[in-house]
């Protein structure tokens, strides 16, 4: 079985990162958005197990994107990754429903960790 898996960031290079990263030991159904808005489209048409998001993207930042899940009583799990690592940002990504908050560059053993957290391994 596959987890579905949005991973919502305007660079192409982040996104590939990110999705290299993820753990090889499970099975992904992966669907990329490259701004906000695009990942609000993508969870209003269908449903995520898990939402990797930055929070610096065009149109609709990351934090527009929790304040659309957190009015929703499915909303998948979300695990922020994102350079700006202000205490106050963190404040309000996690005070949203993120479930983390990880640094980039990404740390593959640091997602694998969080991920196992979460009961995805």
């Amino acid at each position: 079985m596959s987890i579905s898996v949005l991973v919502a960031d305007d660079s192409k290079l982040s996104r590939r990162s990110v999705i290299r990263s993820l753990p090889q030991d499970l099975e992904y159904d992966i669907t990329e958005a490259t701004n906000g808005q695009e990942a609000i489209n993508a969870l209003s048409e269908s449903e995520f197990a898990l939402v990797l998001l930055d929070l610096t993207m065009p149109e609709v930042d990351g934090v527009g994107v929790l304040e659309f899940l957190h009015q929703r009583p499915d909303a998948p799990n979300v695990i922020v990754i994102s350079a700006d690592f202000q205490p106050e940002k963190q404040k309000i990504v996690m005070s949203l429903g993120a479930k983390r908050f990880l640094r980039k560059p990404l740390d593959k053993e640091e997602l694998a960790m969080t991920l196992f957290e979460l009961g995805y391994l």
